[in-house]
């Protein structure tokens, strides 16, 4: 979120973990991030580390520390539920722990997302039934299961 006009993270630069979340999966995911490539100024991010299962993450971490020796210059973003920070992956990465203050206002970040998921109007699109043309939304309710 350098300038307005950086784009979003591709499919293929955000892993979002879960406790299903396979060891192929995740190889696939550290070997795009590892092995140099050409256009390699990517960022790439695994999201909820923390809810890898203990097989799996042991088997990240071998992996990781095989592929590191490729490229020195990889960019990699490991980010966890502080709650579960004690959990496997983040406890063999502590060494490499940052701890994050956003540097831009929550209207900036809140304005950038808006432009990069905000569809043509003249388009006729599903997204016109989120506020203001916007490809995205949440949809919540204090009451469970009415229908959402």
């Amino acid at each position: 979120m350098q300038s307005p006009e950086q784009p979003l993270p591709t499919f293929d630069e955000v892993l979002l973990c879960t406790p299903q979340t396979s060891t192929e999966q995740v190889g696939l995911f550290l070997r795009r991030c590892l092995i140099p490539c050409p256009g390699g100024d990517r960022i790439y991010t695994m999201l909820y580390a923390d809810e890898l299962s203990y097989d799996v993450s042991c088997r990240a971490e071998e992996l990781f520390q095989r592929l590191q020796c490729y490229n020195s210059s990889y960019r990699l973003i490991i980010l966890c539920n502080c709650e579960r920070e004690n959990s496997y992956l983040p406890s063999a990465f502590s060494h490499c722990k940052v701890h994050m203050i956003p540097q831009r206002s929550r209207a900036e970040m809140q304005q950038y997302l808006q432009q990069h998921f905000r569809v043509a109007q003249p388009c006729s699109s599903a997204a016109a039934v989120f506020r203001e043309h916007m490809c995205v939304g949440i949809v919540s309710s204090k009451r469970a299961g009415m229908g959402k």
